[in-house]
């Protein structure tokens, strides 16, 4: 199994404050990987890091062996990342179709993207019936469902996820992560971040514990869902 995505050492500041610290990680190719910690512990910034919104202090972050820390967030999406942000970052003022557009903006094969729309519709048809409907207007679980269709029209090998299941109700929570688990049969890999750790460790098949920064446990997911240390602190036992 070929590695993804290597972070080695990875160092980000806020201000000469360190978020992240010396973090250490990777994913492998086709698999589905969480981040799972407390508010605050320095995820979502991993992941701006990943995508290029932050640029780190020190360390290396490689995909497919390529160096990427600290190329532009747009050269990074060329080259198959793409970031479903936490809050879903959609075009509230377009149509369902237009944000779907959207999403394959490096693209420039007409006929293809065509098809890949109606593949996202096959995948997620309740956006097939709103494709004509201002996005803004979505309920909070179609914005999601519509966030991670414009982050597949980018035809991704490594999706980001930023809280999918941020502000959603029980039934939608689990619409969405069946959704997420058909997106990486396709071959997608993924790397989560999710507060739901339960449900993070149930849908991965490895997870990273992060604190204060920087990662206290890495292990296969089943094993950290049977930690005495995880189970009390983020699974509620």
């Amino acid at each position: 199994m070929s590695t993804l995505l290597e972070i080695k050492h990875l160092c980000v500041c806020y201000s000469g404050i360190e978020a992240v610290r010396d973090l250490n990680l990777y994913v492998n190719a086709g698999e589905m990987v969480c981040l799972i910690g407390a508010n605050g512990a320095g995820k979502t910034t991993t992941l701006k890091a990943v995508s290029g919104l932050l640029t780190p202090s020190r360390g290396s972050i490689h995909f497919e062996g390529e160096l990427i820390s600290g190329l532009a967030p747009h050269a990074i999406a060329r080259k198959g990342l793409a970031l479903v942000p936490e809050g879903r970052g959609i075009f509230p003022r377009m149509t369902v179709l237009e944000n779907l557009q959207m999403g394959a903006y490096t693209r420039s094969d007409p006929a293809e993207i065509r098809r890949d729309i109606d593949e996202v519709y096959g995948l997620l048809p309740r956006l097939a019936e709103r494709k004509q409907q201002i996005a803004g207007l979505l309920s909070g679980g179609e914005q999601q469902m519509l966030a991670l269709g414009r982050a597949m029209m980018a035809r991704p090998r490594l999706l980001l996820l930023d809280e999918p299941s941020m502000g959603l109700a029980p039934l939608m929570v689990q619409a969405v992560f069946e959704i997420i688990t058909a997106i990486a049969a396709r071959g997608v890999s993924v790397f989560l971040i999710e507060q739901n750790a339960h449900l993070a460790l149930k849908t991965c098949s490895r997870g990273y514990v992060m604190e204060n920064g920087s990662i206290t446990l890495a292990d296969d997911a089943q094993a950290l869902a049977a930690n005495p240390a995880v189970r009390h602190a983020y699974l509620g036992e």
